[in-house]
């Protein structure tokens, strides 16, 4: 087992890639804790980990809000142990609208549960990292990070912001025994913000969903989508000892969009 005797605590782990991780990192011996939203959602996770041998706990938060954020790692503490590894995965996209028409206060909640969160929790879990000389931090970042699309500038400002994070953390973290390294997924449709985002995106461009979605995955060397489980096994690579001498990387897992 990869992550055996780890703790992982995954945000936004009630569903889609989320979930996937933490799914994954159980099977791999890690005892993981989950957060999200929905209690609803994270129970169903850690009921399946359970009841496929694993270990998880739960608790539901709003990790755009300071106090939830602290909550979360002091739960997390308290029911697992020590944090080893931290997957800032938790986001929603927000408005698909233009620049000049997006709401100030939207903005600031997607840049708050993204890069924020992000910034948060690594603050909080890296003083525990760093007295043992070890950990791993995973940002889950987006292609938007690196690829321009329309109607989606806080939620692309954010993504970028957690790559500047990420590599700012790398540099302070690896002579202190801890890695840090992003994930830039390409489409994972499965999900369901992928789904009300391509919804939304196709009555705004005229076509029905099966061509809008055509149509974005023509631009994809593969031709297609990613899948949950391919975000999960890269992630999986990047917070066990496989990848031990890679750190302050973004990892595109997008069927060939972006080549930096």
């Amino acid at each position: 087992m990869l992550l055996k005797n780890q703790v992982a605590l995954v945000t936004g782990s009630g569903r889609g890639i989320g979930r996937a991780i933490a799914q994954l990192f159980a099977e791999e011996g890690a005892a993981v804790f989950l957060t999200a939203r929905t209690e609803k959602e994270l129970a169903a996770t850690a009921e399946e980990i359970s009841r496929n041998g694993g270990r998880a706990s739960y608790t539901a938060a709003d990790l755009s809000r300071p106090d939830d954020c602290e909550r979360v790692v002091a739960a997390a503490q308290r029911k697992l142990g020590t944090i080893d590894i931290l997957v800032n995965n938790a986001g929603h996209y927000g408005p698909v609208v233009p620049v000049e028409e997006y709401p100030l206060a939207e903005f600031d909640k997607v840049i708050a549960v993204h890069l924020r969160a992000a910034f948060l929790l690594s603050k909080l879990v890296l003083p525990g990292m760093y007295a043992k000389q070890s950990g791993v931090i995973l940002n889950i970042s987006s292609l938007s990070a690196k690829a321009a699309y329309a109607w989606g500038s806080a939620y692309a400002a954010a993504k970028a912001g957690m790559l500047g994070l990420t590599r700012v953390t790398a540099a302070e973290g690896a002579r202190k025994g801890v890695r840090v390294n992003a994930i830039c997924p390409g489409p994972v449709i499965e999900t369901r913000m992928s789904k009300e985002l391509g919804a939304v995106l196709a009555k705004k461009m005229g076509v029905n969903e099966e061509e809008q979605l055509a149509g974005f995955l023509n631009g994809l060397l593969q031709g297609r989508a990613q899948t949950a489980e391919e975000i999960a096994r890269a992630a999986l690579f990047l917070c066990s000892e496989q990848s031990s001498a890679m750190t302050g990387q973004s990892i595109n897992v997008d069927g060939g969009v972006a080549f930096y």
